[in-house]
């Protein structure tokens, strides 16, 4: 039986349905029994998916949207305080809440499970949402990417957990009570909301502040600012820490990954002393690493690590995350959603494993003029793991520009790291940019978290002609 509709959420108007984490509340509320509304800036697969589920979707903004009996209207941090709609909703006293408050709506009276971390949230959200969906456990969740097509980032599941990917990025993670938690990393990013580590520290620590008693943290044992927020948070004496990794001391020990073409081969040494075997279906060592957070944290759940691990190797990806988009002129296309530098090293490593000896190309756009200013050269020293990069213009999302920050900053960094790179403003211009660089074998990664997800299909058409 699914919990009770809060009041404000029987009638809701999404603003911004279409975006990841908006879209994912709107399509459980509407699988819950909801009338659901909402908008967005343009029409795609998530809003004709919401549709097809009996949402009423908007294009456009506009105060004219807003239904007369809408009881409540549903923002993101990425909303500005003239849009009309917002502010219609303001002037006839419609209830607002932030989307962070929605979801927390949504997972009470279940065992919420909650994946936070500055990388791999929606990666281990997905390997935990279809893990637990082939045990039969018909979880809810609620994920930062589709699974494998447009509205499979959220389900309202008959079970009694609820999976959701905890963002940091605006402190809205503070606003979940999971029964278990994951911290993956902790590192310094969305530069617009934080301004040093220790604000990010203290935010981490409030996460874990409203883990409910007798729950679990589940916490990387071998990256540095995971390894802190333990030590910090270590007084906290009504939940368990489990940590993992590859250290010596992790409490489910990373023993060996090997990896085998787009999948990787995964042992870990429990802590009754057993070790296990299991498959990860994608590569890399970032996302071997991921999964082992995804078995701690349904051991903490109480199930079987066996069968967990089995099921674990039932997921194959999630889009955007190293996401094999097709084949042309013997160049693969794969898509990757890596824009912090560590995301882009990680990726490129994991792709240059599994290449054998490939040449590896990147068009690479940088996402935000703050993430931009404060790490441009780190994600130039990143694009050097490549054998050539193109670099677009910064995707500025919800930013206004910040004056001399470019993408120079980046392909500067990049060239004295060694890196062949160019600069390309024209986005159109990049299938032909590809098909005059691209040979058979290589491999093309379309990468960052802006709207570079779209050159693909037409890279793949490019190359296609030069068959023909």
């Amino acid at each position: 039986m699914a919990p009770a509709i809060p009041a404000s959420m029987d009638r809701p108007h999404f603003i911004g349905i279409g975006g990841a984490g908006m879209s994912g509340i709107a399509k459980i509320l509407t699988q819950r029994g909801a009338r659901v509304a909402g908008s967005d800036a343009k029409d795609s697969p998530t809003a004709r998916a919401l549709r097809a589920l009996g949402a009423t979707v908007h294009i456009g903004h506009d105060a004219a949207h807003l239904a007369h009996d809408a009881t409540g209207v549903v923002v993101s941090s990425a909303i500005r305080a003239d849009n009309p709609e917002l502010v219609a909703a303001q002037e006839r006293g419609v209830p607002v809440v932030h989307r962070s408050d929605a979801l927390a709506s949504l997972m009470e009276g279940l065992r919420p499970l909650a994946v936070a971390g500055t990388h791999g949230k929606t990666t281990t959200t997905s390997m935990l949402a279809v893990s637990l969906g082939s045990l039969g456990l018909a979880p809810s969740y609620a994920i930062g990417g589709d699974l494998d097509a447009p509205g499979s980032n959220a389900e309202h599941g008959t079970g009694e957990i609820f999976v959701a990917e905890a963002d940091e990025s605006d402190r809205s993670f503070h606003k979940y009570a999971p029964e278990v938690a994951i911290v993956l990393n902790v590192e310094l990013d969305h530069h617009a909301n934080y301004a040093s580590m220790e604000e990010i520290y203290d935010s981490f620590e409030t996460f874990v502040a409203r883990i409910r008693p007798g729950g679990t943290l589940v916490i990387a044992a071998d990256q540095a600012g995971a390894r802190e927020l333990t030590t910090r948070v270590a007084g906290r004496h009504d939940i368990e820490v489990v940590t993992y990794g590859e250290s010596p001391d992790a409490d489910i020990r990373v023993l060996k990954v090997d990896p085998h073409g787009l999948t990787s081969e995964v042992t870990v040494a429990l802590r009754n002393g057993e070790n296990l075997t299991f498959t990860v279906s994608v590569p890399g060592r970032h996302y071997a690493h991921n999964a082992v957070a995804a078995l701690a944290a349904g051991i903490a759940m109480g199930l079987p690590p066996h069968d967990l691990a089995s099921a674990l190797g039932t997921y194959t990806g999630v889009k955007r995350r190293l996401q094999l988009k097709g084949e042309a002129a013997g160049v693969q296309v794969i898509d990757s959603y890596a824009h912090h530098p560590t995301e882009m090293t990680a990726d490129l490593e994991a792709i240059r494993g599994a290449a054998q000896g490939s040449r590896v190309l990147v068009v690479f756009q940088p996402h935000l003029y703050s993430r931009t200013q404060e790490l441009g050269t780190e994600m130039g020293q990143a694009l050097a793991l490549a054998d050539g990069c193109v670099v677009l213009d910064i995707y500025p999302a919800r930013e206004d520009p910040i004056p001399g920050v470019t993408s120079e900053l980046i392909i500067d960094a990049a060239r004295n790291a060694g890196a062949e790179v160019a600069a390309e403003h024209d986005t159109a211009a990049i299938p032909e940019v590809i098909a005059g660089m691209a040979k058979p074998g290589d491999l093309v990664l379309t990468m960052g978290a802006g709207d570079v997800t779209d050159l693909g299909p037409a890279v793949l058409d490019r190359l296609a002609r030069l068959e023909s």
